[in-house]
Order: structure tokens, then C-alpha cells, then sequence
């Protein structure tokens, strides 16, 4: 079904050297502009993001730092894009969280200070979520073929509990490599390997995701003004970290990790 347009949308997605929006930046923006007449036009571009792509993005890009050197930067793009981009409303994939808020950043890194107070912004994503709710009852009817309320009682532990396990059972006999082509959506039946199937984002030392692992095993913190940096890095110059966090309103948990830490590292 064609959108019922009254102005321009820009359908966008961008590729970045990371995931804080802060020190992101852009290497790659691809938009459509879809216009009211039905016309679609089209554009790519590659951007030089002024600092080396981490090998991480460029095993997920494909982009390297080779093919952005001669590449414009946002600064370069931003006439051009603030110029299409007027008088438009923007649609992209999880775009509100995250393309939206760092596009603006870009265009703020570049002296533009682009409006979008007069803009809708149309997130693919959140529709999905809210369409397609991902709860225990959408679980069990997408994976066990009956609703839940048909067997259970809802929020009740004992019925969830009963509820989740058989949607497990199915996951497992959905996902069977001899019931599935692609490699990536078989499940093996071993509880190791479905707790790293389970993991989203990095590996974290505490259970509120405070302290994560890189890929090289380091101790990273995962908030506030040192995210992004390693904790051995830290510790030795900024006692005062330590305290505020032992101080601060954390879970004794995270405390935990974080006092092992502060023995590990302090005197190093």
C-alpha cells in the first residue's frame, strides 16, 4: 500500500564508527526521498569520518578506512543534505533512538543547526514492537500455536513459569538444524550455547550492565562520562571514580564488581 504523503519523507539509515552518539560518527548515509507525487529519489554516500573506523564496524560494513579517505566528510555533505532535507518528515529502523539523534549531532558538529522541531519522525521498528508484541502470551501463540490464556493463567509465576518452559521446548524443535536451511536460525540443544545465543550486546561483569568486556577481554565501563573506557585505564588516576561510585545509588552488586576491580587495578 502507497503512504498517503502530504510533504516529503526521507527513508534513511546510516552506518557509524559506533554506538555512542556522542563520538559517533557517520561513514555511510543512504536515503529515499519519497515525494508526494509518487516520484522515489535515491541517494548513497560514503563519508569520511575524519578518525579510523574500528575493525569491529568494519567487519560488520564492510567499510573501510581505504574507501571513505576520499570520501567528503558530514561537514562537506551537510549543505547538500540540509537543503534535501528541508520541509521533510523522516522514517528509518529503530531511527528515533538512535540515526535521528546523531544526525543531529552531525549536522551540529557541522555548524548547521538543521529544525526539526516541525517534523514527524515514523519508526519502522517501534511499529513492529508495538504490532507484534514480543511478550510471554505473543510468545507462546507464535511458538506453541494456542493462546496462553487458553492453557494459563496469566501473571501468575507458577503459569508463567509453565508457559515459558514450553515455549523453550518449542524454540528448540522450531529451530532444529533439520527443520532449518540457514545456519543462523538453527539452535543448538546444548544450554551453553543457548546462553550465548541469549546474549545481547557485550558481555557484562554485573548484572545491570555497568562494566562490559571488549573484545579483547578488558574491562570497559558502560555509562556515564568514561564510557567506552577501560577500567585499568581509570583507576590509577581517578580515586575519586571509585568513591563516588561505592557512594552513588548503584546495586550492591554492580559495587561488588566494581570493588573487585578497584583491588585489581588501583596500584597498578
Amino acid at each position: 500500500m502507497d503512504l498517503n504523503l502530504k510533504r516529503p519523507l526521507v527513508i534513511f539509515d546510516l552506518e557509524t564508527t559506533g554506538l555512542d552518539i556522542a563520538t559517533a560518527r557517520i561513514i555511510q548515509i543512504s536515503y529515499i526521498i519519497a515525494r508526494p507525487d509518487g516520484s522515489e529519489e535515491p541517494h548513497n554516500y560514503l563519508v569520511n569520518p575524519g578518525c579510523p573506523i574500528p575493525k569491529e564496524i568494519v567487519g560488520l560494513t564492510s567499510i573501510t578506512d581505504e574507501m571513505v579517505k576520499d570520501k567528503p566528510t558530514f561537514k562537506e555533505l551537510a549543505p547538500k543534505l540540509a537543503q534535501d532535507f528541508a520541509g521533510c518528515d523522516f522514517a528509518g529502523f529503530n531511527s528515533n533512538c538512535y540515526d535521528v539523534p546523531l544526525l543531529c549531532e552531525e549536522f551540529l558538529r557541522a555548524g548547521i543547526n538543521f529544525d526539526f522541531s516541525n517534523t514527524y519522525f515514523i519508526d519502522v521498528c517501534n511499529i513492529f514492537k508495538k504490532m507484534e508484541r514480543r511478550n510471554l502470551a505473543a510468545a507462546y501463540k507464535f511458538y506453541c500455536g494456542r493462546k496462553m490464556e487458553e492453557d494459563f493463567q496469566a501473571h501468575l509465576a507458577d503459569q508463567d513459569t509453565a508457559a515459558t518452559w514450553a515455549v523453550l521446548k518449542a524454540q528448540l524443535d522450531m529451530y532444529a538444524p533439520g527443520r532449518q536451511e540457514e545456519p543462523e536460525r538453527q539452535l543448538e540443544n546444548d544450554v551453553e550455547k543457548l546462553a550465548e545465543v541469549s546474549q545481547i550486546g557485550r558481555p557484562a561483569l554485573d548484572f545491570a550492565g555497568r562494566v562490559v568486556l571488549d573484545d579483547e577481554g578488558n574491562e570497559v565501563i558502560n555509562f556515564g562520562k568514561y564510557k567506552g573506557v577501560k577500567v585499568k585505564e581509570i583507576f590509577p588516576r581517578d580515586s575519586g571514580y571509585y568513591s563516588w561510585i561505592m557512594q552513588a545509588d548503584f546495586t550492591l552488586n554492580t559495587k561488588q564488581v566494581f570493588k573487585q576491580l578497584w583491588l585489581k587495578y588501583a596500584r597498578k
